[in-house]
């Protein structure tokens, strides 16, 4: 059993940043993929980043302004978003994979707005 936990949300301007961080229950040496989908009221969830073994995965729409990392020793992954448009509010969901079995996070609300 796997246990995502988000954090790191918030209000944040237009241009503005935010880290949101992906907490795991275990090591997360086992968990391939991982990575962060996002939701817009009335939308479906779409895929912002996937990091695996083999490379990572960027949304078009975030290539250049985020950056996922992996912290396998503090067992988080981290989003980090930079020149935040109001395009990007969404609720952000943790994601990973072991195995066959998909692991979802209750996910962090991120709203750009001025």
């Amino acid at each position: 059993q796997v246990q995502l936990v988000e954090s790191g949300g918030g209000l944040v301007q237009p241009g503005g940043s935010l880290r949101l961080s992906c907490a795991a229950s275990g090591s997360i040496f086992r968990i391939d993929p991982m990575g962060w989908y996002r939701q817009a009221p009335g939308k479906q969830r779409d895929l912002v980043v996937l990091i695996r073994r083999g490379g990572t995965n960027y949304a078009d729409s975030v290539k250049g302004r985020f950056t996922v990392s992996r912290d396998n020793a503090q067992n988080t992954v981290y989003l980090q978003m930079n020149s935040l448009k109001p395009e990007d509010t969404a609720r952000y969901y943790c994601y990973g994979a072991v195995g066959y079995r998909d692991y979802w996070g209750q996910g962090t609300q991120v709203t750009v707005s001025s």
